[in-house]
């Protein structure tokens, strides 16, 4: 089981999302369980505060060492990890997302994430030296706090988890599984106000199709991506020799 401790000042953020659709049914079948807590539980004083000015001046406010030390110490066990989200951290990517479902990815596995959520201008460095095993971001860009950030690592972890999707092919077709976008998709009716689904897909040809997706993922990548595109090349030096059909996106059509 993936079990998730979020300390938060806004816990309310994170049980929502986390209540609905494949998260939602992930915790009934008791693959993920998430519990968001409200920091200020931790603070002794009567305007239960988590934040002060910080040391040496500057703009804004800092949260302080007091109710996190308390939080992670009340809740922390022999296994349990401590993440902290900033802008700071480590850039959360799909396989760091599988690196940290790993541990329940095995019969009878289980992980314990403790996430502190950055507010104000962060946190006290001491939290970070003393209580962090690892920092990460989202992205190279600002939110109102770090809740929102760890809703959306908490879905990428627990929906890797076996018998999360329903099908274990589900994530292993997604973008970014194998270092390229996932390729184009159509579905019914086959021809849709005069555009038609590309005829690979009414072949039959489960080898064409396979090819086609390839490329197209390729192409999609090189259009979205170049830096994704740039690194598959490297990994697969082969590829540019390859006999085999030049990629053209035909069908793939990026919006302008």
């Amino acid at each position: 089981m993936l079990e998730i401790d979020v300390l938060t000042l806004f816990p309310e953020i994170v049980a929502a999302p986390l209540s609905q659709s494949i998260m939602g049914r992930a915790a009934e079948d008791g693959l993920v369980r998430v519990r968001a807590h409200q920091l200020r539980d931790w603070t002794h004083d009567k305007h239960r505060r988590t934040d002060d000015y910080l040391c040496g001046g500057g703009q804004g406010m800092l949260m302080k060492c007091e109710p996190i030390f308390e939080a992670v110490e009340e809740l922390r066990r022999e296994n349990s990890r401590v993440i902290l989200m900033t802008p700071q951290g480590r850039t959360f990517t799909q396989p760091l997302a599988r690196e940290l479902a790993a541990p329940c990815c095995t019969e009878g596995g289980s992980a314990h994430y403790i996430i502190i959520c950055g507010h104000y201008e962060g946190v006290d460095h001491r939290v970070v030296e003393q209580l962090v095993d690892l920092e990460l971001s989202i992205g190279d860009y600002i939110l109102t706090n770090g809740a929102i950030a760890a809703v959306i690592v908490i879905d990428a972890i627990a929906r890797l988890l076996p018998g999360a999707l329903g099908d274990s092919r589900s994530s292993e077709e997604e973008s970014f599984a194998h270092g390229l976008l996932e390729a184009p998709a159509y579905t019914k009716p086959n021809n849709f106000r005069g555009l038609e689904v590309p005829p690979v897909f009414l072949s039959g040809n489960h080898a064409a199709i396979d090819q086609w997706k390839e490329e197209q993922a390729l192409a999609r990548t090189r259009q979205n991506r170049p830096d994704l595109y740039e690194k598959w090349l490297a990994e697969h030096p082969d590829f540019l020799t390859r006999k085999r059909k030049r990629i053209k996106p035909t069908h793939y059509k990026p919006r302008p």
